[in-house]
Order: structure tokens, then C-alpha cells, then sequence
């Protein structure tokens, strides 16, 4: 196998390549004026190891994949089109005024909790830019009220005069009866040609969302229509680059769902946070492969800290309105929990409690810390880790950053030191406490919350700056053990070159399994087997553009159900493609009832209030061979740890002083070495901190055990 999978992330481009038996591991800066110029910098890194030339691997390799967070930079930085909406007569305030809890979506919890100061977010589309259309279908698909075609030409006009470089379209139950947005389509492309608007695309909400809920999929469709632009050109330079370097193979792009598809079969909305669920993706195929159980995904980048849960088995967590950016949306994507907590995470003075506030700002890659010379004024995490002796000035980044500390002392007497009239290494090391007590409080409350205890599970610690604040997070959390991943640094970036490429459809409906009322289970088969079919086929089709052949297609079925009348929904998992007979509506029964007392504790079901299925959903995905993980425990024979490469004074949280701590190479990766702490291994791609108190112990594939001593 020979594949090139790549991580774009706000401070640095990871890059993983597969080539037969060997994995090479390479980082660059992150070029966001044009993201190839840094995923050309990672490649050459990577080539110079496996001394090959760049053309010579592409035209070797059968995939270039590509994880960016390209979209999410665009919503955060409002770099989109001119956005056009059409929606149903009477709905034009629904998007301005989001949801009753609108004003907090997005937002870390404690302004959320400041009601008096809460304001909603700007809305993408302008309120000008939202015009009505007469037209109604009922709940059940029923046409209320005819099209008026004559006003919707007006609208159209009225758009175009206003500037609108992109239409979309939202209407009230268009996800059950399609007709009037499929007509407005229609009436758009005869009164504007292609020749005449030239590439202005319209978005048609059911084609984007197939669930109801009209908040959440006007704002899926707005969102992909403000995100089309930005992802066309940033993925088309991509795609671009890699033909000029001599690929010929169509680019893959990952998806926030957990699987992949070709360029041309990717929406924009599908590719936010892309980079973290590849992340995720690893530790899911690490856990089958090793039998590691239950695990919590932890990236530490240089940005941000997600979190993510895969428990045992290779389940995967899955929101299916999760939260991007300001807004609720209906696409399905795997659970993700993201910190303002990464090394360039900008540290303040907070005058209330008079102490240190990290993140969640950050100073990205450009100008990046202020310690990176580029022109960054602010403290971060990385600068307060470059004063505490962790990193190696000469040394960063495999020795393509150099460090620059007087400007990190600069930086913290400034912002922190002179206002807490402390030092600079203890305002240093009150930086580190404070980001590791993040960091370890995100992953008790997303467990927690979800019913899990945090030593019931294996901790990855992976991302860039994973392995140098892995003790601290565990110190912090109370856990004994922590693992850093193999290819710890560009973990993400390995899982983006393990997915399958996979379509998800879905489609609400109103399916009730066991009637309570009436105490009669559901038997109309056809129309039940029918919705399956057809989104069935709707996967199918997406994989045979992609090349594919109809045999090659698997298909999963899940439905969201739930009792009577609850809101709370719970996923449910079937190997049932077809029901039939009596039978298998029991068995979709019992299975609900199996997966909601795990959920919620056994005892908690009410089946005596009925049974519904509130949305069918099919995976339909091509599998593909991956990335084959060895074992990673530690051999039985153990090596002592290798002679240092030389000492440093370093600063540790709870230790008075500097301690003289060894440094150690690559050398210490080898399987089987134990190191006691305080020391510190540095390699080509990340640093692995072993505070006082701890133990590290190298595994293969250069996976790495912390183990506190008087566990």
C-alpha cells in the first residue's frame, strides 16, 4: 500500500505516508493564503526520508487524502459569498431569530450562563437578503398552497439586483414533498441561463438535509451554500497542485462523518472539522486492532484540544445536529468536543480572579507564538513551554522552527508577569497547571455526562503537543496511565489514510413500530422498504460516479427512534435491511430496547408508551485496506534508558526550582525503553515530557506509556 493522507489544521499541515511496509511522519507550517504551499513543504520532508523525489511518489501512491479545517476558518473569519435565501411565506424571521436558546449555541458554557450580556450571532445571510415566496406543503407532503411562479420571479430578480453570488432555498416540508423547490430550480435556470449568471449555484435545502427540523436545515443548507465558494477554490488549488506534481488520480476528501468521497461528491458542509474525526478514525481502527477497549480521543494541536469517545467495539459517538461554529446543523458527524486549548492558545490576565485565563483564542501559524519570531506579541502555551525548558530552541519542529525565548519572556512579563507581579517562570508554570486543568476537566465532563468514568478508559494523548502535556492531563484528571498513540504527532492525519469512502442518506418519517392506542404493530413493509431503497440507491449512485462497481457497495442501516412521544432519540444500529414480517418489526423492538438501557440504565424503557421511528438513515461505503497497527504494549523484555544527549534546567509544576533534567534522541523510541522522570525525549516530529513522579516506556511503532511511579 503507498498513500499520502494530509491534516491541514490552523498551525500545521501534518502529513502521513504509507509506503509499502514504511510510515513516514512529516509537519509543516500552515500556509492559509494557499494551503499548498505547506502541504508541499510537509511532502518534501517526507520525501527526503524515503529519498524519492515528490513526482516520483505521486505518481506511485493510489490516494492523496485530504482532512482541512479550511471551512471552519472561512465561518470564523465570514470569508463567503453574498448569500441569496428563498424561503416559504411567513418563515423569514425563523433564521435571524435562530433557536429560544440561540444566543448561547456555540459558546463556552460560562457565557452561556451570562444571559444579561447574550447576544446572537450576526446572521450569515443578511436579513435584506431574505425574501418570501408563496407556496405550502403540508406535514404529510400534501400541496396546501400552490407555487406562485409570477412572485418567484420577482424574488429571483430581486435577488440578483441585491447582488446574491449564491441562492438557497428553504421551504416548510420540502423534505417530504420536494415539488416546489425542485420548480423553483427549474423557474431560476429559464429566466438566468448558466451564459448569463455564468457558475451562481443554487442550493436546495432537501437535497442538502433529508430530516425535518426547518432551523436546523435552512442553517445546514445556508452554511454550505457560505462555505461553497471558499472550499471550491482552497480544495481545486489543492487538487491543482497535485496534477502540476504529477498525480492523476482523482483527490479524496475526508468527512466529518467518518468517511471519504472524491472531490466532485463532497458538500462543503461535510468537510468541517474533518481533521479531528480522522483523529478519531485512528483511535476507532487503534482499538480493534489492539484491543484496547474504550477510548477517549484526545488532540492536542496547536489551535485547539478535541475530545472524542470510541467505546468498545469500534462505536463511535454521533451527533446528528451538532453545533458548527454559532449555529445548530442537521448533518450527521461524529461527536467532537472542542477546547480553546492548543500550544498557541493566547493566555490573559483575568482582573476578577487574578490569575490566568488560556484560549480559547489562538495565535495560529501566522504570526503564531511569540516565540516564533513572526511577529506575535502574546503569550501562549508554547512559549510558557519553551521557558519551563521543555522545548529545545534549536530543535523545534524538527529543527525547521527556531525558538526565539527572549521574546517569550518579553511576552509574559508584559501580559502576566508585571500584572501579577510574579515571576516569569511562575507565571510560566501557572500557564501549564491552567491548560492541563482544561484540558483534564473537558475529558471528565464529556464522560461524565455520558455516564462514563474516566478510568474505565484508555487516554490518547496524540496532536503535536499531545506527548508534552500527557502527565500533566493525567495528573490533573487523576488517572494512572496515559497512551501516546503510534505516530503520535500526526495521529489525525494517519486516520485520514485509514477511512472508507462512505455516503450517508437520510430521511424523516413517521413510522410508528407499536402503536400504544391502539396496541397494533406496524405492518405496512412496502412503504418502510421502500424509503430504505431509495436511499440505498442515492448511496449507490454517489459510489458508481466515484468509479465503483455495484458489487463492491455495503449498506447500514439505522434508525433514530424513541418512545411515544419523547424527544430524547437514541441511534440504533440494524442488520436488517429489509422488513418483511412480524418477526423483524419485534426484533428492531427489542434491539431499541436493548440500546436505550445501556443509554439510560436498564429498567429505564416505556415501551407501554409506543415505539417510533423518527428518521431511516443508510451508510452506504466502499471498504478499503488500512493502516495495520502492531501491538502496542510494551515488549517483556525491557531496555534501560539510552545515554542522554544532554541535560537541561527545566520548571515543573508542584517542584520548587529547576531540576537538571536529561535530554534523550530518537534513540529512546526503541521497544522497550523505560525512562524514570524528570526527562525529556525529543524527535523529529513532537516532544514527549516525562514529568518528576513519572515513568515513559517506549512500545512499537513508536507508541509510548506514561505510568505515574506510585500507582
Amino acid at each position: 500500500m503507498k498513500r499520502v493522507s494530509v491534516d491541514i489544521g490552523g498551525t500545521f499541515t501534518d502529513c502521513f505516508v504509507a509506503w509499502g511496509d514504511r510510515y513516514i511522519e512529516s509537519k509543516a507550517l500552515t500556509t492559509h493564503q494557499n494551503l499548498a504551499l505547506g502541504f508541499n513543504e510537509a511532502l518534501k520532508t517526507a520525501c527526503r526520508q524515503l529519498e524519492i523525489s515528490e513526482r516520483e511518489l505521486l505518481s506511485q501512491v493510489d490516494s492523496v487524502r485530504y482532512a482541512t479545517t479550511l471551512g471552519t476558518n472561512a465561518l470564523i473569519e465570514r470569508k463567503g459569498p453574498r448569500l441569496g435565501l428563498l424561503t416559504t411565506d411567513g418563515f423569514r424571521s425563523s433564521v435571524p431569530l435562530t433557536r429560544a436558546k440561540g444566543y448561547g449555541t456555540g459558546l463556552p458554557h460560562k457565557q452561556q450562563m451570562d444571559v444579561p450580556n447574550a447576544q446572537r450571532p450576526d446572521p450569515i445571510v443578511p436579513i435584506p437578503m431574505i425574501l418570501e415566496v408563496r407556496e405550502r406543503v403540508d406535514y404529510a407532503g400534501a400541496v396546501v398552497m400552490p407555487l406562485d411562479e409570477d412572485q418567484l420571479r420577482d424574488r429571483l430578480r430581486e435577488l440578483v439586483d441585491l447582488g446574491a453570488e449564491a441562492i438557497v432555498v428553504v421551504l416548510a416540508n420540502s423534505v417530504v414533498n420536494p415539488v416546489h423547490e425542485l420548480r423553483i430550480r427549474e423557474i431560476f435556470l429559464e429566466e438566468y441561463p448558466g451564459h448569463m449568471l455564468g457558475a451562481i449555484p443554487m442550493l436546495l435545502s432537501h437535497q442538502v438535509v433529508g430530516r425535518k427540523g426547518e432551523y436546523v436545515r435552512a442553517m445546514s443548507t445556508i452554511i454550505d451554500g457560505f462555505l461553497h465558494q471558499v472550499m471550491y477554490h482552497g480544495l481545486g488549488t489543492l487538487e491543482l497542485n497535485l496534477r502540476n506534481a504529477g498525480y492523476d488520480k482523482p483527490m479524496l476528501c475526508n468527512h466529518n462523518s467518518g468517511g471519504m468521497a472524491q472531490l466532485n461528491s463532497t458538500d462543503a458542509l461535510q468537510t468541517v472539522h474533518s481533521g479531528p474525526v480522522s483523529g478519531i478514525a485512528a483511535s476507532e481502527h487503534l482499538a480493534l486492532q489492539t484491543g484496547l477497549g474504550n477510548i477517549v480521543a484526545t488532540d492536542m494541536g496547536g489551535t485547539s484540544f478535541d475530545i472524542g469517545i470510541v467505546v468498545e467495539g469500534g462505536i463511535k459517538h454521533y451527533d446528528f445536529n451538532p453545533v458548527i461554529e454559532r449555529w445548530m446543523v442537521s448533518v450527521p458527524m461524529v461527536h467532537l468536543v472542542t477546547l480553546g486549548a492548543g500550544g498557541g492558545s493566547i493566555c490573559h490576565y483575568d482582573r476578577m480572579f487574578q490569575t490566568v485565563q488560556v484560549g480559547p483564542e489562538s495565535a495560529g501559524s501566522d504570526p503564531g507564538p511569540a516565540c516564533y519570531d513572526r511577529g506575535g506579541m502574546k503569550p501562549t502555551v508554547t512559549d510558557a513551554d519553551l521557558l519551563l525548558g521543555y522545548l529545545d530552541p534549536a530543535n523545534y519542529a524538527g529543527g525547521h522552527i527556531k525558538l526565539n525565548p527572549r521574546r517569550s519572556k518579553q511576552a509574559i512579563e508584559a501580559h502576566l508577569a508585571d500584572e501579577m507581579d510574579e515571576s516569569v517562570v511562575d507565571c510560566a508554570k501557572l500557564i501549564k497547571r491552567t491548560v492541563d486543568a482544561n484540558m483534564a476537566n473537558g475529558i471528565a465532563r464529556e464522560l461524565r455526562t455520558r455516564g462514563y468514568e474516566p478510568e474505565h478508559f484508555t487516554i490518547l494523548a496524540y496532536g503535536g503537543n499531545g506527548p508534552l502535556h500527557a502527565c500533566g492531563i493525567a495528573r490533573a484528571l487523576g488517572v494512572k496511565t496515559i497512551l501516546a498513540p503510534p505516530f503520535a504527532s500526526v495521529f489525525s492525519a494517519c486516520g485520514a489514510g485509514n477511512m472508507s469512502q462512505l455516503h450517508i442518506h437520510e430521511m424523516s418519517t413517521w413510522t410508528t413500530l407499536f402503536d400504544a392506542n391502539r396496541q397494533a404493530f406496524f405492518s405496512d413493509y412496502d412503504r418502510f422498504n421502500g424509503v430504505v431503497e431509495e436511499l440505498e440507491r442515492r448511496g449507490r449512485e454517489d459510489l458508481l460516479r466515484q468509479g465503483f462497481e455495484p458489487a463492491q457497495v455495503r449498506y447500514r442501516l439505522e434508525l433514530d427512534m424513541r418512545y411515544g412521544n419523547q424527544r430524547v432519540e437514541t441511534a440504533v444500529v440494524t442488520d436488517l435491511n429489509r422488513v418483511t414480517a412480524p418477526e423483524h418489526v419485534l426484533k428492531l423492538i427489542e434491539q431499541f430496547h436493548e440500546r436505550y438501557g445501556e443509554r439510560f440504565g436498564a429498567g429505564s424503557q416505556t415501551p407501554e408508551a409506543g415505539v417510533r421511528i423518527n428518521t431511516i438513515r443508510v451508510c452506504s461505503y466502499i471498504e478499503h485496506p488500512g493502516i495495520r497497527f502492531r501491538s502496542i504494549r510494551p515488549p517483556e523484555k525491557l531496555l534501560p534508558a539510552p545515554s542522554p544527549i544532554g541535560t537541561r534546567d527545566c520548571h515543573f509544576v508542584g517542584v520548587d526550582g529547576a531540576r537538571k533534567t536529561a535530554i534523550y534522541g530518537e534513540a529512546a523510541l526503541e521497544p522497550g525503553t523505560r525512562i524514570d522522570g524528570p526527562a525529556i525525549v525529543v524527535t523529529r516530529a513532537t516532544t514527549y515530557l516525562i514529568e518528576p513522579g513519572w515513568r515513559y516506556t517506549a512500545a512499537d511503532q513508536n507508541a509510548v506509556w506514561f505510568t505515574r511511579l506510585d500507582a
